[in-house]
């Protein structure tokens, strides 16, 4: 969710290029990029082939309990989180009901009992996905001592994703940050196993430094490091948000869950024949940015979001902050939803919670379009909700109005003005025009050499017109 240079070139916005501009002070080479995301990777969750066990623990009553969804379909969408992984496969499932989530072994004596049993007698398994957000150091290697196999939470299956799916730098910076969380849990076990072997407290060489301490060191050198090469790919971001302001042109940022259609809906939006929509889970994990048309010629740059997806950690989503963080500079938000998935209300609520953490303007919130997406997919859907729209991306059902709703949006939230100006035509103003503003039809008068010409033009580039053109207007 939230859901990862994440920005295409703004001189060939339908390249499927991604913005990074590596000449100035800036600069963070490949390679040094490369070695920072490839120095730990998490134990366990390299390129090997994984037969998983699910088990999903079933909260039956407190704070932990979910209201808006079941275990059927949390157990679901971990099967998908699964699948999505090419080498990963599920050999089998379960739900088990607990009373004590914040325990140690989370389920009660009798159920961790009978798990561990029907685990151990499971051929083939190679892993255990046990469905909670995060585990703690001490119950992962508590159930990995119980079950003889590898151990892994959402936490650590989402970022495993995300580090398959990773293309750009910012995008393997990102996750390697948000790795670390993981390799301090897997450091907490190795010092308990030293700790009961009596070798916790060894010292290396004349250092006065232990070697538990040695890694801890190196652990904060190496978050230090990731987060200066952010600060500097942030930087280079913010210059080149700068720059989409100045040349004026609306940004719309099209978000939503994991798998809603985001990518379709925008490869339909604007024809960009180079998004390749992929029906999985994070198909999409560093943003990009597509130039569309409006119907009134207008150009909008429609920005494609990592996805939304419930229990993702705070670790994780602080991470991924400084991308989800170019949303709040939009123009105007799309909410697209998959309507056919039996979780939509659910995941609504997911996606306008973690707007409301990150602090999203109201003015934003407000003016946000919500999109009823894979109509295809439901006989004769009508939008129970106002103010919604139904589309199929996939069909091409329902676009027109989605591109009149967003330009109608867009002329509010800029401050864009519709004009009619009359031209001298023997002058610049008409190739001015169709330059620094949107020229929707032009009506020439021969007879008086001049044209009225209806634009739309934004509050600066019509003062710009009238100091160039009408230097005596006002």
């Amino acid at each position: 969710m939230r859901s990862t240079g994440w920005w295409k070139n703004t001189d060939d916005f339908s390249s499927g290029q991604h913005e990074e501009e590596d000449d100035d002070e800036d600069f963070i080479g490949d390679s040094e990029v490369e070695e920072l995301f490839q120095l730990q990777v998490p134990a366990g969750l390299g390129e090997g082939q994984q037969r998983v066990f699910i088990v999903h623990p079933d909260v039956k009553w407190g704070s932990r309990k979910q209201h808006l969804t079941t275990a059927e379909l949390m157990m679901a969408e971990a099967v998908g989180l699964v699948n999505t992984l090419d080498n990963w496969r599920v050999v089998d499932k379960i739900i088990l009901s607990t009373k004590t989530p914040e325990k140690k072994r989370i389920f009660g004596k009798g159920n961790f009992q009978s798990l561990t049993e029907k685990i151990r007698q499971t051929a083939g398994i190679s892993a255990v996905f046990v469905n909670v957000e995060r585990l703690s150091p001490l119950s992962e290697r508590e159930f990995e001592e119980a079950w003889g196999v590898k151990v892994f939470d959402r936490y650590s299956v989402v970022l495993h994703i995300f580090r398959c799916n990773a293309r750009t730098k910012e995008a393997k910076l990102q996750i390697s940050l948000a790795e670390i969380p993981l390799l301090r849990s897997r450091l907490k076990n190795e010092m308990a196993n030293l700790d009961q072997q009596g070798g916790g407290s060894r010292y290396i060489g004349g250092s006065g430094e232990t070697l538990i301490e040695v890694q801890q060191r190196l652990l904060k050198e190496r978050e230090m490091k990731i987060r200066s090469a952010l600060e500097k790919l942030r930087r280079k971001r913010h210059l080149l948000r700068s720059q989409r302001k100045h040349k004026e042109f609306p940004i719309v940022s099209v978000l939503g869950y994991t798998n809603c259609g985001k990518t379709t809906l925008i490869k339909a939006l604007t024809g960009d024949s180079g998004l390749q929509p992929r029906n999985q889970l994070f198909a999409t994990l560093d943003v990009t940015v597509h130039a569309g048309q409006l119907p009134s010629h207008m150009t909008v740059l429609y920005v494609d979001t990592i996805g939304f997806l419930s229990q993702l950690p705070h670790q994780l989503i602080d991470s991924f902050s400084a991308t989800l963080e170019d949303i709040k500079h939009s123009d105007l938000l799309v909410h697209v939803r998959d309507i056919s998935h039996p979780e939509t209300v659910n995941q609504k609520v997911n996606v306008l919670s973690v707007l409301k953490n990150m602090q999203i303007p109201d003015r934003l919130m407000s003016s946000m379009i919500e999109v009823h997406n894979k109509i295809d997919l439901i006989d004769n859907y009508q939008c129970p909700e106002p103010n919604t729209l139904a589309i199929s991306a996939l069909e091409q059902r329902g676009l027109d109005e989605l591109r009149k709703a967003v330009e109608a949006e867009i002329v509010n939230s800029t401050g864009k003005h519709i004009l009619d100006l009359t031209v001298d035509l023997s002058t610049p103003q008409l190739s001015w025009l169709y330059k620094e503003a949107t020229v929707q039809d032009v009506q020439v008068n021969a007879d008086e050499g001049s044209a009225v010409v209806k634009v739309i033009i934004s509050a600066a580039a019509y003062g710009r017109y009238n100091k160039v053109f009408r230097p005596g207007a006002k």
